[in-house]
């Protein structure tokens, strides 16, 4: 005795139409997301400040980390040749800031060192911070 019909059996569909749609706008997310981070950016923990402004001027940038590295626009630099390269960066803009970037650890009289470096060489420094 067969008590199953022989008619027209419900078929089982899956619909991917909406999982298109939510890849697409996950990997458009990501592509955003990634062109907005810099990861050539040097890792330093930055003091805060309440009051903070944006440089909008040709810039470089001068960091010390915590170990007494210098960079200057991510190549590393000895201190006593820290002088020389940014006369050579001074002679290509004429409007030039430093953006001195220091690891919060490090002593003020290296800060000092560079500061006194600019000013000798008449360029604009600004310290940069974390906002609070």
């Amino acid at each position: 005795m067969n008590l199953r019909t022989r008619g027209k059996r419900a078929s089982a569909e899956v619909h991917t139409s909406a999982m298109n749609d939510i890849m697409f706008f996950l990997l458009l997310f990501f592509l955003i997301a990634s062109t907005v981070t810099n990861p050539n950016v040097i890792k330093l923990m930055l003091p805060k400040s309440s009051s903070g402004q944006s440089v909008s001027k040709k810039t470089i940038t001068v960091s010390v980390t915590k170990d007494l590295r210098y960079y200057v626009d991510k190549k590393e630099v000895l201190e006593a040749d820290l002088s020389t390269t940014l006369a050579s960066y001074k002679t290509m803009a004429t409007e030039l800031t430093i953006v001195l970037y220091v690891d919060k650890t490090v002593a003020i009289q290296n800060v000092v060192s560079v500061m006194d470096t600019a000013q000798k060489l008449n360029i604009k420094l600004v310290l940069a911070t974390e906002p609070k």
